[in-house]
C-alpha cells in the first residue's frame, strides 16, 4: 500500500504517511534543524493528527521557519512574538495542536518576557526551541543561551553575559513539563516531542541543535562527548530534584524529561472559556463588533 503505514506497525486503519510530508528548507546541510523538522513530522504522523487540526507558529530566525517546511496550518510573527498567536489560537480553539518551533534568540532573547508569563499561564501548546547558542539568521553573534566567554564575530573579547539557563527558568516559572532533547538523537528527540505534545498544559523541549556555520565550539562531537540520558531511576515529580538537575552542564549535560507534573490549564480558571461551545464555534454579532469598532472612532 504505497505511501500508508499503519499506527505502530500493528492492526488497525491505514494512517497516510505523508500527511505532514515536508519541503526543501533554506537551512545549511548538516544542521540540526534537519533532524528536528524529520522528528516533528514523524511525531505528527505517529499520533494520527490532521494537517488543518495542526499549527505550527514561529517568529524570526531559522529555526521559526519550520512552520514553511511542513505540511500544516502555520503563522510567522514578528521577532520574540511566536507566543502570543499561539496562545491566542489555542484559547479560541482548544481543538487545534499548537505548537512552537523556534529558536534560542527568538524564545529566550526577543521573546523572553513572552517565554516568562505564558508558563505562569499555563496555556495548553507545546514549545520547541531549537537551542544552538547562536544566532545563526543574523550571522552569529551571542544568543543568550551562548556560554560567558564565547567569542563571535560580534562579541569580539567574548561575550561578558551569564547565560540563560532555559529550564530552570521554566521550572522557577511553574512549567509543569520540562526536557531537554539533542537533534542528533532522533529517536530519544521523537519520544519527547511526542509526550510534549501529549502534555496538557504548556510544555517545553530545549533541544541541543548545533550550527555548523556560526557555532564551532558547541558542536555534534562536543555534545557527543558529553550528554547522557536520565534512567529510570530519575524521578521527574520533584521540582527541587528537576532543578537541581537542570543545572548539571558541563562534562556531564543531561536530556530526557525533567519535570513532568499536571496542573489546571489556563481556561480552567475562565467559566466562558472552560463551559459552553469554543470561541471559535460560537456565533458572531456583526452589530457587536460595530459597536467595538465605534470607540476607536
Amino acid at each position: 500500500m504505497s505511501g500508508m503505514i499503519r499506527t505502530n506497525g500493528s492492526e488497525g486503519p491505514p494512517v497516510r504517511q505523508d500527511r505532514f510530508r515536508t519541503s526543501e528548507t533554506a537551512w545549511c546541510p548538516g544542521c540540526g534543524d534537519h533532524n528536528i523538522l524529520a522528528a516533528l513530522k514523524d511525531v505528527l504522523d505517529e499520533l494520527d493528527l490532521e494537517p488543518h487540526n495542526v499549527l505550527v507558529v514561529g517568529g524570526i530566525g531559522q529555526a521559526a521557519k519550520t512552520s514553511q517546511y511542513i505540511n500544516a496550518n502555520g503563522f510567522c510573527g514578528l521577532h520574540g512574538r511566536a507566543l502570543p498567536p499561539a496562545v491566542a489560537a489555542k484559547m479560541v480553539n482548544p481543538n487545534l495542536t499548537v505548537i512552537i518551533d523556534s529558536g534560542d534568540g527568538d524564545s529566550y532573547g526577543e521573546g523572553g518576557n513572552h517565554f516568562i508569563h505564558n508558563i505562569r499561564r499555563n496555556v495548553d501548546i507545546t514549545h520547541f526551541v531549537h537551542d544552538n547558542q547562536i544566532y545563526g539568521l543574523t550571522k552569529g553573534q551571542a544568543s543568550p543561551t551562548s556560554a560567558q566567554g564565547h567569542v563571535t564575530h560580534v562579541q569580539t573579547y567574548g561575550s561578558a553575559n551569564i547565560p540563560m539557563n532555559p529550564l530552570l527558568t521554566a521550572l522557577a516559572m511553574g512549567a509543569g513539563f520540562v526536557a531537554r532533547g539533542f537533534s542528533a538523537d532522533k529517536a530519544q528527540l521523537t519520544d519527547l516531542m511526542k509526550q510534549a505534545i501529549l502534555f496538557r498544559g504548556y510544555a517545553l523541549v530545549d533541544i541541543l541543535q548545533p550550527c555548523i556555520s556560526f557555532n564551532k565550539i558547541n558542536t555534534y562531537q562536543w555534545y557527543r562527548s558529553r550528554v547522557y540520558h536520565l534512567d529510570d531511576s530519575y524521578d521527574p515529580t520533584h521540582l527541587s530534584a528537576a532543578m537541581e538537575k537542570s543545572m548539571e552542564w558541563g562534562d556531564r549535560i543531561p536530556t530526557g524529561i525533567f519535570y513532568q507534573v499536571q496542573k489546571p490549564v489556563w481556561p480552567d480558571h475562565i467559566p466562558h472559556l472552560r463551559e459552553g461551545p469554543a470561541l471559535v464555534d460560537r456565533p458572531v454579532s456583526k452589530e457587536a463588533i460595530k459597536a467595538l469598532l465605534a470607540d476607536f472612532h
